[in-house]
């Protein structure tokens, strides 16, 4: 299992324009074999799930997450650069800092793990308490009631299905794009995981970006994600450093008069609950203004919650001219 597959979420937005001039790794036809090392990785993810489910709900949820934190975290790599990008965006944290961080990080990122294949038990305690909250929250309860679109602005922060979850609770269905998966005898259970905690979901491709956008345009809520390096996105800013960020939520909600609104399955001090925050809409005015926005946005809820976001990302690659002192060419005045 890879970082992607270790926070891989079906939210993620595809960059407004195609990518060109960089090598993508071929994808497998559905006929094609599965690897042997993709089995391996497969089986053994499948056998620390299995086991973990062996175990009540408020035990196995810890157990993933302290696997996930002190063992698959250090071994892969994982827990190193997120100290990395720690020491890259809030210098000023201590190395003892940092290492506390990355453990978060990969604790939650295991506990969001195991909530996806609890299913209806991690479903169940979410459609229970209601968790929804926050300033923006009139706002989407208005639009669900007029059939306006939405786009909801979603980071690899807290957990996202979380989100999904309480949203369907009120009978709000929430779309959402996802990439399948690198491995497909992981791809194979990860869906359908995805799938039995909201729907619709949309594959990544032509077929399904077109459902997509019909499925926005009939008032649906979508959520899409901004927090990932895209090579073609727009030069804006994030911790202060120049970072590529894709702009099509923005231009999607201007395009279809649609509210654009940032929320996050925030966790709870118990490790197992969650408030779903909703956040003020975005005011329409220019793509680049309005992801710089969501990117502030994120930044505040981070610096409050820093072990929180998915810091494992490489969310501040650099290319060419990027390697040295890259001016913030596109940001909006």
């Amino acid at each position: 299992m890879n970082d992607d597959q270790l926070h891989q979420d079906p939210t993620q937005t595809a960059p407004s324009q195609p990518a060109s001039g960089r090598r993508r790794k071929k994808r497998r036809s559905e006929d094609d074999p599965i690897e042997f090392t993709d089995r391996i990785a497969n089986a053994a993810f499948l056998g620390v799930m299995g086991l973990a489910r062996l175990l009540p709900y408020d035990r196995r949820i810890p157990l993933v997450g302290w696997f996930f934190s002190h063992v698959l975290g250090p071994v892969a790599g994982w827990s190193r650069r997120a100290r990395e990008n720690l020491a890259l965006a809030m210098p000023d944290l201590s190395a003892a800092d940092r290492k506390r961080i990355a453990r978060e990080v990969l604790n939650n990122a295991g506990r969001s793990m195991a909530e996806i294949y609890s299913g209806e038990e991690f479903t169940a305690r979410i459609r229970d308490h209601d968790p929804l909250t926050g300033p923006g929250l009139a706002a989407l309860e208005e639009a669900a009631a007029t059939d306006r679109p939405v786009i909801l602005a979603c980071a690899h922060f807290g957990n996202y299905d979380a989100m999904r979850a309480a949203l369907a609770a009120r009978d709000w269905p929430v779309g959402a794009l996802y990439r399948p998966m690198n491995n497909p005898a992981f791809n194979a259970h990860y869906i359908p995981a995805m799938r039995a905690i909201a729907e619709p979901i949309f594959p990544r491709g032509r077929s399904g970006f077109a459902s997509m956008l019909k499925f926005l345009r009939g008032g649906g809520m979508l959520a899409l994600g901004f927090d990932q390096f895209i090579h073609d996105g727009a030069t804006l800013e994030f911790f202060g450093i120049p970072s590529r960020t894709v702009l099509t939520p923005a231009e999607l909600a201007l395009r279809y008069d649609a509210l654009l609104i940032p929320i996050a399955g925030v966790r709870q001090p118990d490790g197992l609950s969650f408030k779903v925050e909703v956040r003020e809409p975005i005011a329409h005015s220019t793509p680049q203004d309005m992801m710089q926005a969501l990117n502030d946005d994120l930044e505040a809820q981070i610096r409050a919650n820093p072990g929180q976001w998915f810091w494992v990302h490489r969310r501040w690659k650099k290319r060419g001219a990027e390697a040295g002192a890259l001016p913030i060419a596109d940001k909006p005045a």
